[in-house]
């Protein structure tokens, strides 16, 4: 999706931690998609020279780069040399790290939370790096039970943990907009590895704290 000229700006993007994004400045040249965003316009009745419609070809460009920017990261890069050797062999988990995603099928959004955990096997990794490798796989089109998935096997693969745990919990709007047109219907799924699977006791733990409402 995304071209080799604007690499550079969405990595930039997705790195950005205390400063908003302004994706319509972003420094993006893709005429090509921008082009079929007219015709598509043009397709929908509208008139894709009209004043409020003139720029948004090239805004959706922009914005498609970079909300599809994941498939231009890798694991590695994101996670770089923030692994350090630690003895702690207590469950670690991050809650509540929001999402959003394309879906796949209509290529509407779906958003929500993901909560990840893992127990270390004598490696942890910096926190942070934990919403930024849930972002490398929801910036992608997807399936909610496919990212899930990828979530918990790139955490797998970066840590050989004892186990790891990802439940995802979200709102789709091509159920919502559209089709069955359900308000308040939540999907849910989990995704399981090591001792999180097969340990009753741990498995346990980690969905009552993944679902709990915890005071702050």
């Amino acid at each position: 999706m995304s071209s080799p000229a604007s690499q550079p700006a969405i990595r930039s993007a997705l790195h950005a931690s205390i400063h908003p994004v302004d994706v319509d400045e972003l420094p993006l040249d893709d005429a090509g998609y921008a082009a079929l965003v007219r015709q598509q316009l043009a397709l929908l009745g509208e008139d894709p020279e009209r004043e409020g419609l003139a720029r948004t070809p090239d805004r959706v460009a922009k914005a498609m780069h970079f909300l599809t920017a994941g498939y231009a990261m890798t694991v590695e890069e994101i996670v770089g040399s923030a692994l350090f050797e630690e003895e702690h062999e207590n469950m670690v988990m991050v809650r509540d790290i929001e999402l959003y995603s394309l879906c796949e099928h209509h290529m509407l959004p779906f958003f929500g939370r993901a909560h990840v955990a893992y127990i270390p096997d004598g490696r942890i990794v910096g926190l942070s790096k934990l919403p930024r490798i849930v972002d490398i796989f929801a910036r992608r089109l997807q399936v909610q039970e496919r990212l899930t998935e990828q979530i918990a096997e790139a955490i797998d693969d970066v840590l050989s943990p004892l186990g790891v745990g990802v439940v995802v919990e979200a709102y789709h709007l091509c159920m919502m907009m559209r089709g069955v047109e359900k308000q308040n219907s939540r999907t849910i799924t989990s995704a399981l590895r090591g001792v999180f699977r097969d340990d009753s006791r741990t498995r346990e733990e980690f969905l009552s704290l993944a679902h709990a409402k915890l005071a702050v």
